[in-house]
């Protein structure tokens, strides 16, 4: 059976979700049937047609009206709507909305699409505490149920975190760690310096690294609860347009090596990781791991181990394409 999928949001998760769908053959599972984003259906079609960092799309977008895109020949409605309680998607009757604007955090949101005629809801970035369950798939997406209505897929860097750890945690124990997201800009920071509540988000995203706030131990700790109060994070934006990656500081209970912590690694990316966990042990740039699927690639040729317990680990993905894959795969387990 095919799951009706709705779209809110068509900016670059959004669009990288549609055209996953179409390029990874998730549409032998999933149809998308409407999508709500404000922009006019001309730029829509554009810009699922022609991306600076994925390249054209790898089908046909044709504007059959005012309201509905033909993409490789399966209608699509287009609507725009900037307030969600206005929406009703009830004459489209999806399984599923994707909830990809980046604006929905709370489970109160998220129930607008309920209300609106959704029959589930996967929202895109990390929500609160009250949605049904947040999934980082291949680590925990077995523990769905058919009772879960609101879940998160999550963050980019969480998705490419909780691999590692939970593999390194099980062999040899995390007593204390400190990550580093070492991200691409993104489209809430300024091409040149302007207004923005935070002030370091004032300065030009093509001018300088520039650290923000980052959530992403609320996020480790409410899936690997026992790690609660050992790993901190820093965050920092650069001036590159995808491709991120993680410095991984470990204190280790038992003792490791570089070559036993990389093995593990390398054993995982053909077992429970298969797909979403890659390992290299090339001399990489960023710019390698451009719409690469996979949550995470670790590079093993920068994993130290020092006096046999501090880890140190370096993880590329891009932050786009492999997090908007693992949507759809999370968007699968909820059929």
């Amino acid at each position: 059976m095919t799951t009706r999928i709705a779209i809110n949001g068509f900016g670059r998760i959004g669009r990288c979700v549609l055209r996953t769908l179409y390029e990874n053959g998730y549409c032998q599972h999933l149809r998308v049937v409407a999508i709500n984003e404000p922009a006019d259906i001309d730029s829509v079609s554009y810009m699922l047609r022609y991306d600076s960092t994925h390249g054209r799309f790898h089908g046909t977008v044709t504007k059959r009206d005012d309201n509905h895109l033909l993409i490789n020949g399966d209608p699509v409605e287009i609507t725009h709507h900037a307030d969600l309680n206005s929406l009703d998607w009830t004459p489209h009757a999806p399984d599923l909305v994707l909830e990809c604007s980046g604006q929905i955090r709370s489970r109160q949101d998220a129930e607008i699409h309920l209300h609106a005629g959704a029959g589930k809801v996967l929202v895109s970035n990390p929500a609160d505490s009250a949605v049904d369950k947040t999934v980082i798939f291949g680590y925990n997406h077995q523990d769905l149920t058919a009772e879960d209505r609101i879940v998160s897929n999550g963050s980019c860097s969480t998705n490419a975190l909780i691999p590692v750890l939970s593999l390194i945690d099980a062999a040899f124990g995390i007593e204390a760690g400190v990550t580093t997201t070492i991200h691409s800009a993104m489209s809430d920071q300024p091409v040149l310096d302007a207004y923005h509540s935070d002030l370091r988000r004032t300065r030009s995203a093509v001018q300088s690294m520039i650290p923000v706030d980052t959530g992403l131990p609320l996020g480790i700790e409410r899936l690997m609860p026992h790690l609660q109060g050992k790993i901190q994070s820093l965050h920092i934006r650069v001036p590159t347009i995808n491709v991120s990656a993680l410095d991984i500081s470990l204190q280790l209970t038992r003792e490791a090596s570089a070559q036993a912590v990389n093995e593990l690694l390398q054993s995982a990316t053909k077992g429970q990781y298969s797909g979403i966990l890659g390992i290299t042990h090339e001399p990489h740039a960023s710019v390698d791991f451009n719409h690469d699927p996979r949550s995470a690639v670790v590079d093993a040729t920068q994993t130290r181990v020092s006096g046999g317990h501090l880890l140190k680990l370096l993880i590329w993905f891009d932050n786009e394409w492999g997090f908007a894959n693992r949507m759809l795969d999370t968007a699968v387990c909820l059929r």
